[in-house]
């Protein structure tokens, strides 16, 4: 009787164990791959449209053929749906999501036309109706042919399809065509905005939920630095607009980054500052336009402590020039009329090249956000990422990236630093970067970086993870991290409230794997 009882306690303690193990893991992540399609090699074009329907939808672009690979919630391959409606001259495509279905928008030249097209597809990527032309335009000569852009508010009502051309006389035309929800046509305006300077560049490109479409114009002082910035507003219903010159004083500009505010009708612009030329980057400038008294009202340069650029400096760099490495990668909007800015240090050393410039700009213009720490902040549409380069694994010339420690800063409503915070990361590559950076996902109020770190000649994808009073937290390595694959984070997107998708390379060929948090 004594054996069976000590038996029977040790069978029980063995059952709570086994429970609190099944407990712990469960809430662990769990990765699983796509199978290798001899079909996808590296130089594949592709992009993560979302979770449509319950599937995972990708578009992958080989040559002159366009599929939408369909796959299932265990990254089963059901079907590569081909898109056959697309003509051979495709210049661009872009995809708009939502929860049972997507808009694909594309362009394509025909003899000296370039038409853009837009059809509506569900979740197993077949078309729901035939494709609607949205606009044409007839050229002669040579040119660029990529001439329109596609962007949609953050409540998803608005998608606006627009086009810039620019002339001799210091103007550029713009011609801004707005569409509902269902594409139907909305406004179509054509406008003409001056530039006194010929050096001059454009911010990210934005409309609101209004269908108020928002950029910046930035005339600049040479190559390096922005001298002037100006708000310009073009309202839904006129094809007049608005510019409000945001008054940076005598200071010079990074790159100037824009973000919607839509909760407080606010937009809110930031950018790393300078005192002088050829000096440090100082701190981070901020201005912020309120869209109902048509005023500007915030005008802060904020300078980084000494502490806090000791936090943000490379294993090797110096106090003075912690932050000369550094580009702003996200602006998050907060519900209480605050905002949050995360900032990357990237840089590069080539051998026989001349030296780094920031404004090579070697991501292009992401123009990405995160959807913010649940409802403390407003959701954003856009994923980020930089935009896939299938041609950047070497050209011929030793370039080695690198890629290092993230800072985050929160900002309240009159634009007072909350808290900073460091995620340290270390990383570099030779003659590719597709490997560096990092993927953020947003779960159990917390945000998350997924970035590779080498550990014993592997990459292996780590967690770090920020919540919304500024602690960072450093979570487990992520488990079922099978030998073989290198993770593409910065391509990948969240696809749900625990889902992830990211993009991995398996010995020459491009797969795809699913994380559940």
């Amino acid at each position: 009787m004594k054996k069976y009882l000590r038996m029977k306690t040790l069978r029980l303690l063995s059952n709570l164990l086994a429970f609190l193990l099944l407990s712990q893991f469960g809430q662990a992540q769990k990765i699983v791959y796509s199978d290798i399609d001899r079909n996808d090699f590296r130089q594949m074009n592709f992009e993560i449209v979302g979770k449509i329907g319950g599937n995972i939808l990708v578009y992958k672009n080989i040559r002159s053929r366009n599929d939408i690979a369909v796959y299932d919630n265990e990254m089963k391959l059901i079907e590569n749906v081909e898109m056959d409606f697309i003509p051979e001259k495709l210049i661009n495509v872009d995809f708009v999501p939502y929860g049972d279905f997507f808009y694909v928008v594309y362009q394509y030249q025909k003899r000296n036309t370039i038409f853009c097209e837009g059809v509506k597809m569900d979740g197993n990527g077949k078309r729901l109706g035939d494709p609607v032309e949205l606009d044409t335009t007839h050229f002669t000569g040579t040119r660029d042919n990529k001439i329109y852009s596609t962007i949609y508010s953050e409540d998803k009502q608005k998608i606006m399809v627009f086009k810039t051309l620019h002339r001799e006389e210091r103007q550029y035309v713009f011609t801004t065509i707005l569409f509902d929800n269902e594409l139907k046509k909305m406004t179509k305006h054509t406008w003409m905005l001056p530039v006194v300077d010929k050096d001059v560049m454009f911010t990210d490109f934005a409309v609101d939920n209004n269908g108020d479409f928002v950029f910046a114009r930035c005339e600049k002082n040479g190559r390096d630095y922005v001298q002037r910035v100006d708000l310009v507003v073009k309202p839904e219903q006129t094809d007049t607009f608005t510019i409000c010159d945001m008054n940076i004083k005598d200071r010079l500009l990074d790159e100037v980054k824009i973000k919607i505010d839509n909760v407080n009708k606010r937009y809110v612009l930031n950018s790393f500052y300078y005192k002088q030329k050829r000096g440090s980057i100082e701190g981070l400038y901020s201005a912020v336009w309120d869209r109902d008294s048509g005023k500007q009202v915030l005008d802060k340069y904020q300078p980084f402590s000494e502490d806090l650029r000791n936090e943000a400096k490379g294993e090797n760099g110096n106090t003075k020039n912690a932050f000369n490495d550094f580009f702003i990668r996200q602006v998050v909007a907060k519900r209480d009329g605050g905002y949050a800015v995360v900032a990357e240090s990237f840089y590069s050393t080539s051998r026989g090249g001349g030296p780094f410039n920031r404004w090579d700009n070697f991501y292009g213009s992401p123009g990405a956000g995160y959807g913010g720490f649940n409802d403390y902040y407003s959701y954003y549409p856009y994923g980020y990422g930089y935009g896939y380069n299938p041609y950047r694994w070497g050209n011929g010339q030793y370039t080695r990236f690198f890629s290092e420690n993230v800072v985050i800063f929160s900002y309240d409503k009159a634009g007072n630093l909350q808290w900073s915070n460091v995620v340290r990361k270390s990383q570099y590559d030779d003659d590719s970067d597709n490997f560096l950076s990092y993927a953020t996902f947003l779960g159990n109020g917390e945000l998350h970086f997924l970035y590779n770190q080498a550990e014993r000649k592997a990459l292996l994808l780590n967690d770090q993870s920020v919540d919304k009073d500024g602690q960072v937290k450093r979570n487990p390595t992520l488990r079922n991290l099978d030998k073989g694959y290198e993770f593409m984070p910065r391509y990948g997107k969240q696809v749900g409230a625990k889902q992830m998708v990211l993009p991995c390379v398996y010995r020459n060929y491009i797969c795809f794997a699913k994380i559940d948090f």
